[in-house]
């Protein structure tokens, strides 16, 4: 029996060869630093020179070299995992918090593990304890309505770092944006356009930032002599709904004003839409600014005057100061002050 035996199988078996598994210590060698160095710089610990880093860097991309995060995760005793307690994912203005927040750990090689808390207290909690079982290496709070006694607590656990608020204690970092001075900015900017009767759409009392703002808005009137008047300030909820029920019931009230300060500037979207029902033009009939310069001010009709809160650059600087505090560091990031972006939607008071 005149038999063949196929040997392409076997060929191709032979032929074929493993890529070799990059390893730590041939970053090491290629990058001209010690493995210890290549593992502290990719976790986000190492505190070295930006020349050590570019060359560990162009090793890890020339060598394709891919970490292991659990076992990086083991060896230190870590999981890579941030927990991060927001109030709404889908918010306008906490989506580019996160984004911000994720961009940052991300360059550390940590994974952030989102949650929303929903303005409640106690399911902010909850959250922190789903978070703790999954054995975050710590925790990110976005403002939010626990306690400052409630975050001391889950500080002596693991590092906490809170934004919105200013507080102190041992693994706990606070990031507080400038509020007051915001408030008055926005003010200031509509008093220097020669108006006197200035409505103001408040935030939610309950929460610092909102009565910071507030504050912010008397202080400026005090300081040009123009009366405050309770009457011109109205309640909101910091939504486009509530902006625009806040100005429905300030026409009704038929309290003259010339010009508003929406304390955010959803609010200030939804007070456009109501002083545009109502048959008023902006900025021909109402000056309008908001607070917060989210992405839609620049492209709302017209362009919202508003002071801009640099809302990325809070959540890059929360993930840093997380960082710094599970390198065993005393985080020193602070947020830049307030701006205000003067745009189309105010103008100088003419006379009627």
């Amino acid at each position: 029996m005149n038999t063949k035996t196929s040997t392409r199988g076997g060929a191709r078996s032979a032929a074929r060869r493993e890529s070799p598994t990059v390893t730590l210590d041939m970053v090491a060698l290629a990058a001209g630093v010690s493995p210890s160095t290549v593992s502290r710089i990719l976790n986000g610990t190492a505190v070295v020179s930006e020349e050590k880093r570019e060359a560990v860097d162009r090793a890890v991309a020339e060598l394709g070299f891919v970490p292991n995060p659990v076992a990086r995760g083991l060896a230190g005793g870590r999981t890579l995992s941030i927990g991060v307690v927001t109030q709404s994912i889908d918010s306008p203005f906490y989506g580019v918090a996160l984004r911000g927040i994720e961009d940052e750990l991300s360059k550390a090689g940590y994974s952030p593990l989102f949650v929303s808390g929903h303005w409640n207290a106690d399911e902010e909690a909850r959250c922190i304890d789903v978070l703790r079982s999954r054995r975050v290496d710590g925790i990110i709070v976005v403002t939010g309505r626990l306690s400052d006694s409630a975050l001391r607590g889950h500080a002596k656990a693991q590092p906490v770092v809170v934004t919105g608020r200013s507080l102190s204690a041992p693994r706990l970092y606070s990031l507080d944006f400038d509020n007051f001075e915001g408030g008055r900015l926005a003010t200031h900017h509509l008093l220097a356009l020669g108006h006197r009767r200035i409505a103001f759409i408040a935030g939610d009392p309950r929460y610092p930032d909102a009565n910071e703002r507030l504050r912010g808005y008397r202080a400026a009137l005090a300081a040009a002599e123009v009366p405050f008047r309770p009457d011109l300030v109205v309640p909101g909820q910091y939504s486009e709904d509530s902006g625009r029920m806040a100005v429905e019931r300030l026409l009704d009230s038929r309290e003259p004003f010339t010009a508003l300060f929406a304390s955010n500037d959803q609010m200030a979207f939804g007070a456009g839409l109501a002083l545009h029902r109502r048959g008023m033009r902006v900025p021909e009939d109402v000056s309008l600014v908001g607070f917060d310069d989210l992405a839609g001010a620049l492209y709302s009709i017209p362009p919202l005057s508003t002071v801009h809160q640099p809302v990325y650059e809070l959540g890059r600087l929360a993930a840093t100061a997380m960082l710094q505090l599970l390198a065993g560091e005393k985080p020193a990031v602070l947020m830049p002050p307030p701006r205000f972006m003067p745009r189309d939607s105010s103008r100088e008071l003419r006379p009627s």
